[in-house]
């Protein structure tokens, strides 16, 4: 009686040894760091980590350590502050051609990291993680609004079959129509106010010819800002979910700017890519009919704009915007099955498969250039490299833009709701650029005007408090059941310590983020293991009071009181899942934990704790049980 066969210790000891092993990497602290991981082409290698060591060499910054992985380079600081100045001058120095973001490292031994044994990611309000504040750019949501109103006014006029000169939007802002006579202005005013009733249109004279002047109303406008504003925070959101981050923080702050924290996060430079990148496309038709080289010469003329092709060339591009990256519904990267080089698969809404297909039709023959833009936001630094702050106190920043054709294909044939992008240097930027553009376009550029790693929300002193107050609290526990229940307080207190073990063991390998509600579904755990140990004693001491011989009693004592413990658990389960299918943000964390901690909780109170009953006890003659 009161014997496991072998199989079952064996297989305890080896999830003890396992859990013990993914649980430990926990216990190690973590660096500040850098991470440098190049945007497009380029490749980290060993001379470019020489190179960035030379720049912290050069302005006397002191490094523990610096290495190269998968995802680039990583040197390794002494402190926060030493990490941003460091961030700043490495990626002056570097340029564009790389993201250099602020990391932090765990300080994982090497074996562990080689068994594949990482620390579980904690939630802002325990370790802190990255926080992006990102300025969208309103100019571009107005100038692209009357954009969309030119085309719409062309539209209008040429189904009303109104006459006119020319169409156009000015710098100055707002749209502007030109006509021969008045009669075709006020015929024109009254299609205008029924179909575009918006619009504010007021009665001009430009060169001697009649004309109307239009300006988006404020309500209009108004509308037009929230709805950019609220796809951007969609966009970023969908960017997050690819990147995998548990519970983000994504909310609007102010009329113009979006808060993005991201708890728990290793991979900083990948999430400020993919976060900072626009990924806004802009097709135009090539201006064929001026010279090239004389605009590059600075006569660029009315009209047109130059660009520069990825390899330098000059090219010359309409100012009309056909579409942009707002129509896109999907994009797929692949192949191309004739030259074998990376494409990128774009599907168009319904506007702009109609857009593509009545342009193309209208211009077989001609060039149809893809524009790839991006907003560089670069820290201002003074003559000694440091951070110049501006009036509030925080880091001034400068942003660029950034421009460049992918490609500028001639159009063979009418194109509609479908297309693919050439001109991809690589797998890795076809795949990225698909990612962005298939998780949303922007409405409007964002620029990240402060990036920052964070502290715990309640501050490290409450958090040190928490750990502390946990702490007394189990020796607490673990006192009480040795004082109450003896010998077997003490096999109940080495369950509920591999309980936590296994519990923490878990949570690392799915590398889940551990917030404060998680925090609490742990403790739930231990009390609930605690109570199945509980449970069980008190069987025991009944068995024992009924007259039942010592052995006897341990093994009705196990068996009568599993069938409690097991509806307790499930039924506590069955909530947990509830809370987690309904729940959101730190309801799902308190689920995710509780559910594990439940799993484990029965394999180390009911089957673990009976091993070491086992182990202590069985197949021996007691005279009384030490309960």
């Amino acid at each position: 009686m009161n014997k496991y066969p072998l199989w079952k210790y064996l297989l305890i000891l080896a999830a003890t040894l396992v859990g013990a092993v993914y649980a430990l990497p926990n216990l190690y602290g973590e660096y500040p760091a850098i991470q440098i991981s190049p945007t497009r082409t380029t490749k980290v290698d060993a001379a470019l980590l020489a190179r960035a060591e030379g720049v912290l060499k050069q302005a006397g910054l002191a490094y523990a350590g610096a290495a190269l992985d998968d995802k680039g380079a990583k040197v390794r600081l002494a402190d926060t502050e030493t990490q941003i100045r460091a961030r700043d001058l490495v990626q002056k120095d570097l340029g564009d051609t790389y993201t250099v973001a602020l990391n932090l490292l765990p300080a994982t031994p090497a074996w562990l990291e080689w068994l594949g044994a990482k620390p579980m990611y904690l939630g802002l309000d325990l370790r802190g993680g990255v926080h992006f504040l990102m300025q969208v750019d309103m100019r571009a949501v107005l100038k692209k609004a009357e954009e969309s109103y030119a085309d719409d006014l062309r539209r209008v006029l040429r189904e009303q079959k109104v006459r006119y000169l020319t169409v156009s939007r000015l710098e100055a802002g707002g749209v502007e129509i030109r006509f021969r006579d008045e009669a075709e202005r006020d015929k024109a005013r009254g299609a205008i106010k029924k179909e575009l009733p918006e619009l504010a249109l007021m009665d001009e004279v430009r060169g001697g010819e009649p004309a109307l002047a239009g300006r988006i109303g404020d309500a209009a406008l108004k509308e037009k800002r929230g709805f950019a504003l609220e796809q951007n925070m969609t966009s970023l959101r969908n960017r997050v979910n690819e990147l995998g981050v548990a519970e983000p923080i994504i909310q609007q702050q102010g009329e113009d700017r979006i808060v993005v924290q991201l708890p728990g996060v290793q991979d900083t430079a990948k999430a400020k890519e993919l976060l900072g990148r626009t990924a806004t496309l802009e097709i135009m038709l090539v201006d064929e009919e001026h010279d090239v080289v004389g605009a590059a010469a600075g006569n660029v003329p009315l009209g047109s704009k130059l660009y520069k092709m990825r390899d330098g060339r000059p090219i010359l591009l309409k100012n009309r915007l056909i579409y942009s990256g707002d129509n896109i519904v999907d994009s797929a990267p692949g192949f191309d099955s004739q030259s074998g080089g990376p494409i990128v698969s774009i599907t168009l809404d319904a506007r702009g498969a109609a857009i593509n297909q009545r342009v193309t039709g209208e211009n077989v023959g001609k060039r149809m250039a893809v524009v790839y833009i991006e907003i560089k936001s670069e820290p201002r630094l003074d003559a000694q490299g440091r951070p110049v702050l501006d009036e509030n106190g925080r880091e001034a920043r400068t942003s660029r833009r950034v421009e460049e054709v992918i490609t500028a294909p001639v159009i063979r044939s009418q194109l509609g709701k479908r297309f693919q992008i050439e001109g991809m240097d690589s797998v890795q930027e076809a795949n990225e650029l698909s990612l962005l553009l298939r998780a949303g376009a922007l409405a409007a550029p964002v620029e990240i005007i402060e990036e920052r790693t964070v502290g715990p929300s309640l501050g490290q002193e409450n958090i040190e408090q928490g750990v502390k107050a946990t702490i007394i609290g189990f020796i607490a526990v673990v006192v009480f059941m040795i004082f109450y229940y003896k010998l077997f307080g003490l096999i109940a207190n080495v369950a509920l310590l591999l309980n936590l073990v296994l519990l923490v063991a878990v949570l690392s390998l799915f590398q889940a983020t551990l917030t404060l509600p998680g925090i609490a579904g742990v403790l739930l755990t231990l009390g609930m293991a605690v109570d199945a140990n509980v449970l069980i004693n008190e069987r025991i001491r009944e068995e024992i009071r009924n007259g039942n011989t010592p052995q006897a009693s341990i093994h009705a004592g196990y068996e009568k009181a599993f069938a409690t413990i097991a509806d307790a658990n499930i039924t506590t389960l069955i909530a947990a899942v509830m809370l987690f299918n309904f729940g959101t943000g730190p309801i799902k964390g308190f689920a995710i934990t509780l559910s594990i901690g439940i799993l484990t909780t029965m394999f180390t109170a009911v089957m673990g704790a009976r091993a070491v009953t086992n182990l202590a006890f069985g197949g021996r003659k007691l005279e009384k049980v030490p309960v």
